[in-house]
């Protein structure tokens, strides 16, 4: 059985179990030993990322890796398009996710606490999620995702992120712009029982943790 290295609000681990419970595979979570990026944990997984996969043996310790592995090993059903752009197109819209959004997204968690919030990281944070979000916007436009009945591995981030926002946006205050095609596609990813089966496993546990962390 696979086994995954993960904490229960960690938006990366969210986002390969959207892959795994779209493959119907089987695996077991455990939680890093000593803690996330801790040095019995790294003894594990040198760079002590999360998730982390072990496969018998092999580990592999970077989501997007762990994500092209399990669709190679576990074909049914394709990730990937078999078109070579359109390939290239949802390894574009994963790596948008990963390295434009989710990071200006992630500079909000240290003004959850209301106690050290500055509202001026919290407004320039806002405008820059709502720039990602216009991004990201054009993109679904141009390459037509937003019209897909098929979820790929490009997509499978954006639920957790959209979640994440979302419930930021009410413990922060911050508001951001959502274009009509983003709000369009998420819908159509929240009809993937892959996505449902997360988030309504995810949603409670990121509320928890906000909640935490707001009293903090």
């Amino acid at each position: 059985m696979l086994t995954i290295y993960s904490i229960p609000v960690s938006l990366y681990c969210a986002k390969l179990r959207i892959l795994l419970r779209h493959k119907k595979l089987e695996w077991r979570e455990v939680p890093p030993p000593g803690g996330y990026g801790s040095d019995a944990y790294k003894t594990i997984v040198p760079s002590g990322n999360l998730p982390a996969l072990d496969d018998d043996g092999l580990l592999i310790g970077d989501s997007e890796a762990i994500a092209e592995y399990l669709n190679e090993k576990f074909p049914d059903p394709p990730m990937l398009p078999d078109d070579l752009r359109e390939r290239a197109r949802v390894r574009e819209l994963s790596r948008f996710h990963d390295t434009r959004l989710e990071p200006e997204v992630r500079r909000l968690f240290s003004q959850i606490d209301p106690s050290v919030r500055d509202k001026g990281i919290v407004d320039v944070q806002s405008a820059s999620i709502s720039v990602r979000l216009g991004q990201l916007g054009r993109m679904l436009e141009n390459h037509r995702a937003a019209d897909r009945r098929y979820l790929t591995l490009g997509d499978c981030g954006y639920p957790v992120t959209f979640t994440w926002i979302e419930m930021l946006e009410s413990a922060t205050g911050f508001t951001v712009e959502w274009p009509q095609v983003i709000l369009d596609y998420s819908e159509i990813l929240g009809q993937q029982a892959a996505v449902s089966d997360e988030i309504a496993s995810y949603r409670p546990a990121l509320k928890d943790w906000i909640v935490r962390k707001s009293a903090s």
